[in-house]
């Protein structure tokens, strides 16, 4: 989304509730951007946005001087794919120094300006002279993030659409993970209705073609062991259709060899698959690696399942902790409650569990064992066993807050208020 004039006077006219919190801003690829600012806060600014995920593939360099240093340095050098330039002038001075930095500008470099006004004139006039936008001063880290990777997204031309990429993982080995990932992504297709993709990440002992009731001969390993080959079209040939609407990136699940990854080995894998699919599932396996650590932080939301018990409590708490610091600018990680109310298990109760993390869970899943063991036999989800059950309906609020289709907070309230109080009448 681009913050431009026009966009700035409809929100200062808009009531603070309006403001939409959840916006999904998709990553830009590799790029260099070179930056020249004024000042020292828009200059902190644009280096926090560098810290940023979504800019993690993009190479920032930043100096100060604005317009005129800007000139200077592309007299005799190429200029980045992106420039970014601030400038404290007004009227026909901003217009001025960018006629100036024209006759040094190479073809295809996109220009982002930050400056004083708050002009829709003066913005059109930008735009008609090729600026790719307009920011007004003061600039935050997110309104730089936002810019410039808005600069290839859909909404551009020549742009590719990026979809959201939805990572799930679990707190411990044993919570549920994969059933909860594998249950949301069939309410994100069949209930949103939005073309999703399940990219079982565990390669070994994966079970997402168990519980899809799929045996495809091809999956994610023919692309992680050929990353010369990645392209959309050879990711939408490995690519198993579960319905309409729902396809699966299946894992081998075999032990003739070993899954060792560096750190990047799956970034193409779903960038390709960000580029032709709406929204893209992860199910990451409970393991702590390089390339798992990468993938839970580039994602664009991540849900934690856990179990109420005090090792997952201390993994879940660790987990938001870390990836609250390594993702500044975005949402911190929703979790759920899976397999709650065990009968005579001793467990750590839903509020001393939202306490410890500062934040209520978005579900509260019962342990339903008839219900989850029918439907892992039968490679169904719950929804196909019973549509109207109060976990297939769970799945669906999950669905609907990880695409920020809901509210967390509100949903939080209507779903678990009537399920903790049956959990309270079972226990007595």
């Amino acid at each position: 989304m681009i913050r431009n004039a026009l966009q700035t006077q409809e929100a200062e006219l808009a009531p603070p509730e309006a403001v939409v919190s959840d916006e999904h801003i998709a990553p830009a690829p590799r790029i260099s951007i070179q930056a020249f600012c004024d000042s020292v806060e828009t200059a902190a600014a644009v280096q926090s946005a560098g810290d940023d995920r979504r800019l993690a593939k993009a190479h920032l360099k930043l100096q100060m001087g604005g317009v005129t240093a800007a000139v200077e340095a592309y007299r005799t050098s190429p200029t980045p794919n992106v420039i970014l330039l601030e400038t404290e002038t007004r009227g026909n001075d901003i217009l001025a120094g960018l006629d100036q930095l024209a006759d040094v500008c190479d073809a295809g470099t996109r220009v982002v300006v930050v400056g004083p006004v708050n002009d829709v004139v003066l913005y059109r006039e930008l735009v008609r002279r090729g600026v790719s936008d307009y920011l007004i001063a003061p600039v935050s880290t997110l309104d730089v993030v936002r810019s410039i990777c808005g600069l290839y997204t859909s909404t551009k031309i020549d742009a590719k659409p990026l979809g959201r990429v939805l990572a799930v993982v679990g707190a411990k080995g044993g919570v549920g993970a994969s059933t909860v990932a594998h249950n949301v992504a069939w309410a994100i297709a069949g209930d949103l209705g939005m073309d999703a993709v399940v990219t079982d990440l565990d390669l070994a002992f994966g079970t997402a073609g168990l519980d899809y009731n799929q045996d495809p001969p091809q999956g994610i390993a023919d692309a992680v062991f050929s990353p010369d080959r990645i392209d959309t079209n050879f990711i939408d040939r490995l690519l198993s259709k579960c319905t309409d609407h729902l396809s699966l990136l299946a894992a081998p699940a075999t032990l003739d060899r070993v899954y060792d990854f560096g750190a990047e080995s799956f970034e193409a894998i779903f960038d390709s698959l960000r580029s032709s699919i709406p929204c893209v599932v992860l199910d990451v396996p409970h393991q702590w690696t390089g390339w798992t650590r990468r993938t839970l932080i580039s994602a664009d939301d991540i849900l934690i399942v856990a179990s109420p018990d005090l090792a997952n409590l201390r993994n879940t708490k660790n987990l938001v902790d870390m990836l609250r610091a390594a993702r500044p600018n975005d949402n911190r990680p929703f979790y759920c409650l899976n397999q709650v109310g065990v009968p005579k298990r001793p467990e750590i109760k839903v509020a001393d569990f939202a306490k410890a993390l500062d934040g209520e869970p978005i579900a509260i899943i019962p342990f339903e064992p008839q219900l989850f063991g029918t439907a892992a036999n039968n490679g169904q989800m719950i929804a196909e066993i019973s549509a109207s059950h109060k976990t297939a309906e769970s799945f669906r609020q999950i669905a609907q807050i990880l695409t920020g289709r809901a509210e967390a907070k509100r949903q939080s309230k209507s779903l678990l208020t009537p399920l903790l109080a049956k959990l309270r009448k079972r226990s007595t």
